[in-house]
């Protein structure tokens, strides 16, 4: 039996920009090893697939490989996995669509423009913050200056069902530069659940945009991921909780992958609710079609 499939770019404004991914359709005869083969096959950072074509529960199971293990979320194979969902197997407009991943049940919600989805935002899970790391030590594993570092605000593991190590820089020159060392970044994460680094500053290269950020994932053999939507989630709760903008509710537009050209904008929004104390978080972004083909 064979297994369609679609590669589609994630928080992409036009094709060939943003994060790639694949779809496989129709993915209920394939074993877990199968599922791993193929996602190293297709060599993207993760590759999804649907298990069912119809809904249990309200949403639509989906498994999510990297090249080398199950997650148990993640941000871009979310919303693109929502996106062919909705323009192949329910073929309308319909406000929400919804994943049932080893995460628990997210939520993709749609906006429409002449007839098609135009941005996907998703809800994620409530943050976990976890330990906070020296400017020191985290500027050795980045190979920059520790005055690059803003030395305002913590370098903390920030969790939405994966952890990242969020990094604040000052300056746009700092992120660019910023190049992993691997002695230095084993030494960072040996103590950390958190494996993968989300640096970040309030320069830009684009006037329209807020910050910019790079995602860094050696020990998952990641060298750069274009558009993280995992982490940009981590950032929005770390923005809101250290108050970087002064207040406990954030809306920025995210640029990043621009350093191994392919840019990407991420959209977050964030607020601390006043009854729970729980920080929401959306991002959101822009799915594109590239390609579709067949498993034989």
């Amino acid at each position: 039996m064979s297994n369609p499939f679609y590669i589609v770019d994630v928080f992409a404004e036009k094709k060939y920009t943003g994060n790639q991914l694949a779809v496989i359709c129709d993915a209920d005869s394939l074993t877990a090893e199968e599922m791993q083969k193929i996602a190293l096959e297709m060599n993207y950072s993760e590759t999804t697939f649907i298990i069912s074509d119809q809904p249990r529960n309200g949403g639509y199971d989906v498994r999510i490989f990297s090249l080398d293990e199950e997650l148990p979320f993640a941000g871009h194979p979310t919303l693109g996995t929502a996106y062919i969902i909705q323009q192949l197997l329910i073929d309308r407009d319909i406000p929400t669509v919804k994943l049932n991943l080893p995460v628990g049940q997210i939520t993709v919600t749609f906006t429409y423009k002449n007839g098609q989805p135009e941005i996907l935002w998703m809800r994620q899970v409530p943050p976990r913050f976890g330990l906070t790391f020296s400017a020191r030590e985290s500027a050795v594993a980045l190979n920059v200056e520790q005055e690059e570092i803003d030395e305002r605000f913590p370098i903390e593991e920030v969790s939405t069902g994966l952890p990242f190590i969020i990094v604040p820089l000052k300056t746009l020159a700092a992120v660019r530069r910023c190049r992993i060392d691997r002695v230095g970044y084993l030494q960072l994460i040996d103590r950390a659940e958190a494996k993968s680094i989300y640096v970040f500053a309030a320069e830009t290269y684009q006037p329209n945009n807020d910050l910019n950020a790079r995602m860094f994932d050696d020990f998952h053999g990641i060298a750069e991921d274009p558009a993280t939507g995992s982490a940009a989630g981590c950032l929005a709760a770390y923005l809101v909780k250290n108050k970087y903008y002064g207040e406990q509710k954030v809306t920025v537009r995210v640029e990043q992958g621009y350093e191994i050209n392919r840019p990407s904008i991420l959209l977050l929004e964030a607020e601390k609710e006043e009854k729970s104390g729980q920080i929401s978080i959306l991002v959101g972004g822009r799915v594109v079609t590239v390609a579709r083909g067949e498993l034989l």
